[in-house]
């Protein structure tokens, strides 16, 4: 009998530390002040979610206007930034020799077409290809996005649209097929089944992923994502992606200095799709960046106002999710970072 005693009060004792360990961190004071305040400004403008993650751990949830944590959200544009990581995957695969690589090199119906045979895999992921960008929300199979005409010289406009990232969807199947993979095979492998990410759903088009859109995520699966882009492709002690290859993607152009390899980044100078701000009903542009104080911010950004902001200099990552409504990036952050609300 003292036996048992002692056994079950083992297993007791386990089970409270194994729970206590499970427990979100608790932030200070005023970190809980400034995170509901944000929330409280997401939830205003039909926000869906709200979480925060200082280190590899969740400081701070909140589900809105009737979601909850387990409601798969569309990240429509947002799911743009998997194309970068799954380059930058193929690179250190040998798939692929470098960002600077030639389409034509793979899609070899392009050689003889003078501006065509010269874009590199940076300028199309980076929508400095001068291709035919394609209509926003309409987007094309593989095979008919490399049909798509170039109207401008590589490198010298930007061009915000789904065709850019189709055509890399194209270049990956091309590569892929010697091993009898497919993209969305390939994406499970090297990026998704290494960090446990589940996806809620990936529209499809010709049995292919829509690399311009289409991924369904929970925020916390979401956070995934951008907790490996914040500890640089490591996972849980475990270097997966290459640091200095995933660092790439942070780079922008001179053409827009404000978006990189699929990521927006936090610079000044530059433009959001066609001009306009980011995400159709976001207020502020990219000409003026995307907040104070936090140079090194980039984001995977979609329409709706999807957000997955990561900060590596803060050791902090940040999703939002919401229903369209009014948003402005740079007000939310100035919340969520400072406690400061304009009105």
């Amino acid at each position: 009998m003292r036996l048992h005693k002692l056994i079950t009060a083992a297993v007791l004792t386990a089970v409270s530390l194994t729970y206590a360990s499970a427990q979100k961190p608790t932030p200070s004071p005023s970190e809980k002040q400034r995170f509901e305040m944000a929330a409280d400004y997401s939830r205003e403008n039909r926000g869906v979610s709200v979480l925060v993650m200082k280190g590899d751990k969740i400081v701070f949830e909140d589900y809105q206007n009737g979601r909850t944590v387990d409601t798969d959200w569309i990240l429509a544009s947002g799911t743009k930034s998997f194309t970068g990581v799954l380059l930058a995957a193929a690179i250190e695969d040998k798939l692929i020799m470098s960002f600077d690589e030639k389409v034509s090199d793979t899609i070899t119906e392009w050689k003889g077409d003078k501006r065509k045979e010269q874009i590199t895999l940076r300028q199309l992921l980076t929508l400095t290809s001068g291709l035919y960008a394609g209509q926003i929300g309409r987007v094309p199979s593989y095979s008919d996005a490399v049909k798509s005409s170039s109207v401008y010289e590589p490198g010298t406009r930007f061009a915000y649209g789904p065709v850019p990232f189709q055509v890399f969807g194209e270049v990956l199947t091309r590569k892929l097929k010697p091993r009898n993979e497919t993209v969305m095979s390939y994406l499970k492998r090297r990026i998704l089944d290494p960090i446990g990410m589940k996806v809620g759903n990936w529209r499809m088009v010709d049995g292919q992923p829509l690399l311009p859109q289409g991924a369904y995520l929970t925020a916390r699966e979401w956070a995934k994502f951008g907790l490996l882009l914040k500890d640089r492709g490591k996972w849980k002690g475990k270097q997966i992606l290459s640091a200095k290859l995933l660092d790439e993607l942070s780079g922008g152009t001179k053409t827009n200095p404000a978006y990189g390899i699929s990521f927006w980044l936090n610079q000044t100078g530059g433009s959001g799709p066609g001009g306009r701000a980011i995400g159709g009903s976001a207020r502020n542009s990219m000409k003026d960046g995307i907040a104070n104080g936090v140079s090194d911010l980039f984001m995977a950004a979609g329409a709706g106002n999807q957000r997955l902001y990561v900060i590596r200099s803060l050791d902090v990552v940040i999703v939002r999710q919401g229903a369209f409504g009014e948003w402005d990036d740079r007000e939310f952050l100035e919340i969520l970072l400072a406690g400061k609300r304009s009105n």
